[in-house]
């Protein structure tokens, strides 16, 4: 990496003690291997408190809200620490107006003079400045003068919430960002057209987590060891991405085989006859740490996402935890971007037909060599290896200012 001794401030959309395993924080804390940095966690807002007052997560922050107070919190890794944002004003449901950007200013504000605090505090200077997915706060960075703006865009837009101001928002970020990184190559193209310095860096894994299944006296997650087998496995979260459809045509053709689903649900989205069909095991979420545990038990891996303009900019962390322990996949082609990195290792099906079928060739012709084989696929897709790629962008830039 040769983006060292840097001090780094990212602006990150997850919370910091978030029970899953975020890019936006696994960046900062792989930036954190060789430089400086505060990862400043998306803001409770006065919704957020009245919701959340007697929570452990509140209490955990309460002390850390007021604009004026320079702390900050460790982490395990000494060069990470977590800014806790002052309360917000619940603004996002106004219309988009010249009253809810007024009203936007007014937050950004807020977080602003607090950053300052512990900028002046702390004698940050000449750092950088990542804007990680949180397009909500699109003009923070105004008035705070860093070396350089960076913005990470990981997602396409996808729900009311965030579309409601977050188009907008976006394409302000987009625009006034010194460089912009992508996540998919969908994502790049849109975003070069605002921005030249514009940057296509695919999302990872952490392999050295899902390598844990192949450790055989890792025992399998109780849940799941539990079923008949095979397990044909999905982990992630259960909403709008998945197809619906296709699968209940491909679960009708597999009566011999479990399918079980693990992740949080989105009920609003999943139909009826998935809670009512009996090979069909939906598990609710579980922690990250367990990941290797859940994927130990599975004999082959899902990524049911339905082909469309959304899903063609996805590149799921999951994939590449999966191939991280060893499972054969077995996906739609819902990005064809994604064959570039998993070479011969993923099947991807077009179709109900094609993707039972290749659910029974994975149970039949699944061996060690094949296992290794994927685990060094995986290996080559690793955050350390992204986070590198992304260093290594920033660093350029920098120069290119005669500041690095």
């Amino acid at each position: 990496m040769k983006l060292k001794g840097h001090k780094i401030i990212v602006f990150g959309l997850p919370r910091f003690d978030a029970p899953i395993e975020s890019t936006n924080y696994t960046t900062a804390r792989l930036l954190a291997r060789e430089n400086e940095v505060y990862y400043v966690e998306n803001p409770f807002t006065v919704r957020d408190f009245m919701r959340l007052r007697k929570s452990p997560e509140y209490q955990v922050r309460k002390q850390h809200f007021s604009m004026w107070n320079s702390s900050v919190i460790d982490t395990e890794e000494p060069n990470l620490k977590i800014i806790i944002p002052p309360l917000m004003l619940s603004v996002n449901f106004l219309p988009e107006n010249g009253l809810f950007r007024n009203a936007l200013k007014v937050n950004e504000y807020l977080i602003r003079t607090k950053l300052k605090t512990i900028i002046n505090a702390r004698r940050i200077r000449d750092y950088i400045y990542i804007n990680s997915f949180n397009f909500h706060y699109p003009g923070l960075a105004d008035g705070l003068d860093p070396a350089l703006t960076v913005y990470h865009c990981l997602d396409p837009m996808v729900l009311p919430f965030n579309r409601r101001h977050g188009v907008v928002s976006e394409d302000i970020l987009v625009k006034e960002s010194d460089v912009v990184i992508c996540s998919s190559r969908q994502l790049y193209t849109e975003k070069k057209a605002l921005n030249p310095s514009t940057y296509f860096v695919a999302n990872a894994a952490d392999l050295s987590l899902s390598v844990r299944a192949m450790n055989p006296e890792l025992d399998v997650y109780p849940d799941i060891a539990k079923l008949k087998k095979p397990v044909i496995g999905y982990l992630g979260a259960i909403e709008r991405r998945i197809d619906y459809d296709l699968l209940k045509v491909v679960i009708d053709l597999n009566p011999d085989k479990t399918f079980a689903m693990v992740g949080p649900v989105s009920r609003e989205f999943v139909p009826d006859w998935f809670y009512n069909t009996s090979n069909v095991h939906v598990l609710g979420a579980v922690e990250y740490r367990h990941m290797p545990a859940v994927i130990k038990g599975f004999d082959v891996a899902l990524i049911p996402f339905k082909k469309d303009d959304v899903s063609s900019s996805i590149f799921p962390l999951k994939l590449f935890e999966y191939l991280g322990a060893g499972k054969p996949v077995v996906s739609l082609d819902f990005n064809p971007d994604l064959a570039d990195f998993t070479l011969d290792t993923v099947a991807y099906c077009s179709n109900a037909a094609s993707f039972s079928k290749a659910i029974q060739d994975a149970l039949n012709s699944d061996s060690q060599e094949a296992q290794l084989h994927r685990v060094e696929i995986a290996a080559d897709n690793t955050w350390q290896n992204r986070v590198d790629a992304i260093a290594e962008i920033i660093y350029n830039h920098l120069a290119q200012k005669g500041k690095a």
